[in-house]
């Protein structure tokens, strides 16, 4: 699939109001079907850093729209499975070093497509072989790199738990085997980055950030944790900053205070307040308008805000979002 933006642009065309035309399902699985048409474009070739990434965005887009076999299952199967290296890992294309995020994504798609039925048959233990790969790269505090340079951050912890989860390898298959991770090291490590609102960042001592607290929610809530860490009065005041990122004039979400609203926080918010049992502290309804005023009525495809050009992640994260407010025709998705 190519990552190639518009060309297309949220809130454009029709000039019906966002709650008269409703979600256009057909136009954004026809958007996400022609981007495998735009190959030869620049933009293409600049983000070949992202394309498993972007398979999976769209995938799970058709998915929850209800039209998972709009992208032809083999062809799917086949790309990722020539991402795949050696060490168990891939990359975000063929050619591209192995990385913790493009793992997630690659076993996401699996799981999704055939639940890992050709993964298995042709690569000799394969889904034990990517479980090593990933469980190689936790560091000695709990967390996780990205790759074999060492970087760390709670979005690689959180993608190693839920693919290992996915490979159902979370915990290991036998009483008698050895665990491939320390799960305790690694649930330390999250509860170390929550930060006085309530909110968790990167590392511990960094800024809250919806993005990354969703990153910890996930993680906990993969490994049971997250009703006995925060309890009640944790979620309160998560909740109250999550609440508080739903801006008045638009009825859109913003990462963090102070800046602009995009349409991708629908689901880093949205799914952190399902996580802790609080959706009902926020404006489904303007919320839900805001989503709509992204979209591109006529071309299919939705913007990270009004104006802007279309692109396969905003309109991944906006359909999430959706799904978290239980918008009809919307399947249901795991907030975790």
């Amino acid at each position: 699939m190519s990552l190639v933006a518009g060309p297309g642009r949220g809130g454009t065309g029709s000039g019906q109001l966002p709650d008269e035309l409703g979600l256009v399902v057909q136009k954004h699985v026809a958007y996400i079907q022609s981007l495998d048409t735009r190959r030869d474009e620049l933009e293409s070739h600049l983000t070949e850093h992202l394309r498993i990434s972007g398979i999976y965005w769209g995938l799970t887009a058709l998915h929850l729209l209800g039209q998972p076999a709009a992208l032809p299952p083999e062809e799917v199967i086949e790309f990722v499975l020539s991402c795949l290296h050696d060490n168990g890992g891939f990359g975000a294309a063929p050619g591209h070093d192995a990385h913790m995020l493009y793992t997630v994504s690659a076993v996401q798609i699996l799981a999704m497509v055939d639940d890992f039925v050709e993964l298995e048959m042709r690569v000799p233990n394969g889904k034990m072989k990517i479980a090593r790969y990933i469980a190689d790269l936790q560091q000695p505090n709990g967390t996780f790199a990205g790759d074999e340079w060492g970087e760390t951050d709670t979005r690689f912890l959180y993608g190693a738990l839920n693919a290992l989860s996915l490979l159902n390898l979370l915990p290991p298959q036998r009483k008698d085997e050895p665990p491939l991770i320390n799960v305790t090291a690694a649930t330390d490590h999250v509860k170390a980055c929550q930060n006085f609102d309530g909110g968790f960042g990167v590392a511990p001592g960094a800024e809250s950030h919806a993005g990354q607290i969703f990153t910890c929610l996930g993680a906990l809530s993969i490994t049971g944790e997250l009703d006995s860490f925060l309890g009640e009065e944790g979620k309160d005041r998560l909740g109250a900053w999550l609440s508080e990122r739903q801006l008045d004039d638009s009825g859109g979400f913003n990462g963090r205070p102070m800046k602009l609203v995009d349409v991708c926080y629908a689901w880093w918010v949205g799914s952190s307040l399902a996580m802790i049992g609080k959706m009902d502290w926020i404006d489904k309804k303007k919320l839900t308008e805001f989503i709509l005023r992204c979209q591109d009525p006529e071309e299919g495809g939705i913007a990270d805000r009004p104006g802007d050009m279309v692109d396969v992640f905003h309109t991944h994260f906006a359909i999430a979002g959706l799904s978290l407010i239980g918008y009809p025709g919307v399947m249901l998705v795991d907030p975790a």
